[in-house]
């Protein structure tokens, strides 16, 4: 019995060392391509999930007579807790998290890495200076992985449905990083 408590505990340290104040494991980018990648230096402040909707309208390509595509207009998300509770939002453009403390960061892509098929691209985005003071306060990049949907339509779009605007779902994990 004795052994069993002792191997209990020192997973539970284990376990402790290796997670977040809130007991949620830490994020790793071990994983993502490079160019996606926070640089060194830098340490994970907030760990969100995006729940929402992109829109996209069908428009005239440009410098392309006669051909017409689906053009990104904006997103609009909920950003939540691991657990689910509601941390603030995220719209565009410009690309901007907010809290619910009242702090804001607008931010400009650096990068993006392919996902898989069907799935909004990974993104890494340099984040400028915040607005208001809390949870964005001082956030110096903030990652979009572990996406799902959020891709062009597949519906068609040709001469027939310039201005028509579709929407479609979208998740992702947005990752805040703030200097170490």
């Amino acid at each position: 019995m004795k052994s069993i408590l002792t191997a209990l505990s020192a997973a539970l340290l284990l376990a402790a060392c290796a997670a977040t104040p809130t007991g949620a494991p830490m994020f790793s980018q071990d994983g993502l391509p490079d160019a996606v990648k926070v640089p060194a230096g830098h340490r994970v402040a907030l760990e969100t999930v995006g729940v929402g909707e992109i829109t996209y309208e069908c428009r005239t390509k440009a410098n392309a007579a006669g051909a017409f595509e689906w053009v990104f207009v904006g997103p609009k998300a909920d950003l939540k807790s691991r657990s689910g509770n509601k941390l603030g939002t995220y719209f565009g453009p410009p690309a901007t998290w907010a809290a619910n403390d009242g702090s804001a960061v607008t931010g400009t892509q650096v990068a993006v890495a392919p996902a898989a098929a069907g799935n909004i691209p990974l993104q890494l985005v340099k984040a400028n200076p915040a607005t208001g003071m809390g949870a964005m306060s001082s956030v110096a990049y903030i990652q979009r992985v572990a996406t799902r949907g959020g891709v062009a339509p597949s519906a068609v779009c040709d001469g027939t449905g310039v201005g028509r605007k579709e929407i479609v779902t979208y998740q992702a994990d947005y990752i805040f990083w703030k200097a170490a």
